[in-house]
């Protein structure tokens, strides 16, 4: 049996891609170990058909975090044995990269994103600079790779030569359930809340809309759109759920009457995404509002499901939110839509390119 480690920086709890990447492959029988980031009180682990493994760190951010996470990174994945290692995005890769070379085994880069061209890095030059270097060091010794869409691998391949496979992050499909019953209307974002989502003008935007939005989830900017809500006198409106288990969120994505997938212009990230959410709201039949950015436009040009906007102004926002509320008809198309897009954009036929991949880099 082939061993295979991945390793992340996130909390191992709520990484819904590395759960289905790594369920997939215990399937086909490798032994699979994804090594994260454990956090002061942290949930507890589910069980599930992999080994998970978290390394506590003293530091929570900045450098000093991403220092002394590779350091024990590096210590820990030395001293296992192991047939294969995937770093997933730019903040694992070097102690991969190294571990992988010394151990002389197949080496895998994971790109989520265009790490260099996230908001939170490509508007800080210092910290731009160290991870661009690092880019430029790594990524052209990982040869074999995968990401989530085709611009995205394209630019690997214009900036280093490489040709990545696509493997896309989109939701399993399950056994036909009854509906849930909507008791209530309300937006949902689920997700991080990280810089360049757009709530800069998404939370002033509910100044114009009579429903709540839901945001599950938490991230770099939580602190900032605590502040926008009070600034905009809306905290009547916006409702933070925190954190939730991948389980309990399949609940209550059906509930939602609209879900939000917003993206800043800024940076080419943002621009070439596909987020999980994306497809995680297509699953559960509820219309989305959008960002027209490539990969999502795509799909929506075959399967319609959801309102693609390129003004994110929070009076666009606003507009096209409650055009969706008020527009039953509308409504309906774009529900229906979903549950036919879901028959054809789901994990069951997306994983067979994931198991191809390490079937032809292991055997």
């Amino acid at each position: 049996m082939k061993t295979i480690y991945f390793t992340v920086t996130n909390e191992l709890v709520y990484d819904q891609r590395m759960i289905r990447i790594c369920t997939t492959l215990a399937r086909e029988n490798y032994s699979i170990v994804l090594v994260g980031r454990r956090y002061r009180g942290a949930a507890h682990l589910q069980p599930h058909s992999f080994r998970q493994v978290r390394i506590f760190c003293w530091f929570t951010k900045g450098k000093l975090f991403y220092i002394e996470f590779n350091t024990r990174l590096l210590f820990y994945l030395f001293f296992k044995k192991m047939d294969g290692l995937c770093a997933i995005d730019l903040d694992t890769i070097l102690p991969c990269w190294l571990v992988s070379r010394i151990k002389r085994i197949p080496r895998v880069y994971d790109a989520h994103e265009l790490f260099c061209e996230m908001k939170e890095v490509r508007t800080r030059p210092l910290i731009y600079s160290f991870w661009k270097r690092v880019e430029q060091f790594a990524v052209p010794g990982f040869t074999s790779g995968y990401t989530v869409n085709l611009p995205i691998a394209k630019e690997f391949k214009r900036m280093y030569g490489v040709n990545y496979s696509v493997i896309r992050n989109i939701a399993a499909l399950h056994k036909p359930e009854q509906q849930p019953e909507k008791t209530k209307t309300f937006l949902l974002y689920q997700g991080a809340v990280n810089e360049g989502r757009s709530f800069e003008t998404l939370i002033p935007a509910m100044q114009y809309i009579h429903v709540p939005l839901v945001i599950c989830g938490d991230g770099n900017f939580m602190p900032q759109v605590k502040i926008l809500v009070k600034k905009h006198g809306v905290e009547d409106k916006v409702i933070f759920k925190g954190r939730i288990a991948p389980d309990e969120l399949k609940k209550i994505t059906p509930l939602a009457t609209i879900g939000i997938t917003l993206f800043d212009r800024e940076g080419m990230s943002n621009y070439y995404s596909l987020a999980n959410r994306f497809f995680d709201y297509i699953h559960a039949g509820i219309p989305q509002l959008c960002a027209d950015y490539p990969a999502y436009r795509e799909i929506n040009e075959e399967f319609e499901v959801g309102l693609l906007i390129t003004d994110l102004s929070a009076e666009n926002i606003a507009r096209h939110i409650n055009t969706l509320l008020t527009d039953s008809a509308l409504y309906e198309k774009l529900r229906q839509n979903c549950l036919a897009a879901k028959q054809v954009y789901n994990w069951q036929n997306e994983e067979n390119k994931l198991i191809d991949f390490y079937r032809n880099l292991l055997h």
